[in-house]
C-alpha cells in the first residue's frame, strides 16, 4: 500500500487525496449576508448533520491551499451569524456549480447562477428557491483548526427553521431519497447522483444478528464467499433447523450432493437477491 505521512506530504497532494479518500459527500450550498446585507451564496462539501436535539449541522470553508486566503462566506459569518444552508439535487447541481466561481466580494451568486432569492423567516439570509430542502441556521461556533492553507473552519449550525417540498415527501410526509434526488461529491470534478446507486442494507439493531463468528468453520473460511457475503449471513437472527434445512431440500433436489464450492456458489446466487435464509439452508446442507 502506498503510506502517506500527512506532515511530510505537500499540502495540495495531501488535499487531492483527502477529497478522492473520503467520497461522495453531501453538498452545503450556503447562503449567508455581509455586514452590508449584500447576499453570498457558495457550496461546500465538507458538510454533515452531527444532531437531531440539538438540531446541529457542520460544514467547513477551507482557507485556500494555493494561497491561504479565506471565502466570504466565512468572512460573512464572522459578522453576521446567520446562514442558510441548501440541499443539492440533480435540477440545481450546474448552478450550483457555477455558484463556486470565486466573483468579486458582494457580487450576489443568486443572480450569477440564476437562483431565485426566497425570503427567510427566522434569519436574514435569503433562501435558494430551487432548492428541494432550506435549513434556516444560528451559527452557534465557529472552529478555526488552523491558519495555513487547506485548515478548515468548522461552521456549527444549529437549525432554527427546515423547509421541504412537498414533491419529494410521500404519503406518509416521510422524504422519498428517490424523488429528492441528491448529488454528492467526490474528487476532482466527479460527483455522484444518489438515487442511481442506492441498495438496501437491514440494519443488524432491527434483529440482532448471529454474527459471522457463529458460522461453521466451512463457511467462515469459504474459498467462494466475500467479506460482504459473510456480513450478510451474519446478520440473520439465526440459523435455520436441521429439518427446516432437509425439507428445504427434499424441495429443492438440483442441491443434493454438491461439492462444497459449489454449495458457496448457489448460496452466493440467492445472496444477490438479498435470500439470506436459503443461502445459509443451501450452505448447511
Amino acid at each position: 500500500m502506498l503510506t502517506i505521512i500527512p506532515k511530510n506530504t505537500e499540502i495540495s497532494k495531501l488535499h487531492s487525496y483527502l477529497l478522492a479518500a473520503v467520497a461522495p459527500r453531501p453538498i452545503a450550498l450556503a447562503s449567508t449576508i455581509d455586514e452590508n446585507g449584500n447576499s453570498n451564496l457558495s457550496p461546500f462539501s465538507f458538510f454533515n448533520v452531527f444532531s437531531a436535539n440539538p438540531p446541529i449541522l457542520i460544514f467547513s470553508p477551507a482557507r485556500r491551499v494555493r494561497d491561504n486566503t479565506t471565502k466570504h462566506t466565512l468572512e460573512n459569518i464572522k459578522h453576521i451569524r446567520e446562514v442558510v444552508i441548501n440541499v443539492v439535487n440533480f435540477d440545481i447541481i450546474q448552478q450550483t456549480s457555477l455558484s463556486s466561481t470565486e466573483y468579486a466580494r458582494g457580487v450576489n451568486e443568486f443572480e450569477k447562477a440564476g437562483f431565485t432569492m426566497q425570503k427567510s423567516e427566522k434569519v436574514n439570509p435569503f433562501r435558494v428557491a430551487e432548492s428541494p430542502i432550506q435549513f434556516e441556521c444560528k451559527v452557534n461556533e465557529i472552529i478555526e483548526l488552523g491558519d495555513k492553507g487547506g485548515a478548515g473552519n468548522l461552521i456549527i449550525c444549529e437549525i432554527v427553521c427546515m423547509h421541504i417540498a412537498k414533491n419529494i415527501l410521500d404519503e406518509n410526509e416521510v422524504i422519498d431519497q428517490y424523488k429528492l434526488d441528491l448529488v454528492a461529491r467526490a474528487g476532482g470534478s466527479l460527483y455522484s447522483r444518489a438515487r442511481n446507486t442506492f441498495f438496501e442494507i437491514p440494519k443488524p439493531i432491527q434483529s440482532k444478528g448471529i454474527g459471522v463468528d457463529a458460522l461453521p468453520k466451512g463457511i467462515k473460511n469459504s474459498l467462494i464467499l466475500t467479506g460482504n457475503n459473510l456480513g450478510m449471513l451474519g446478520n440473520a437472527s439465526s440459523l435455520p433447523s436441521k429439518a427446516d434445512v432437509d425439507k428445504f431440500i427434499r424441495e429443492n433436489s438440483r442441491f443434493l450432493g454438491l461439492k462444497i464450492n459449489e454449495k458457496h456458489k448457489f448460496a452466493q446466487d440467492f445472496l444477490k437477491e438479498n435470500d439470506i435464509e436459503s443461502a445459509l439452508k443451501v450452505l448447511l446442507s
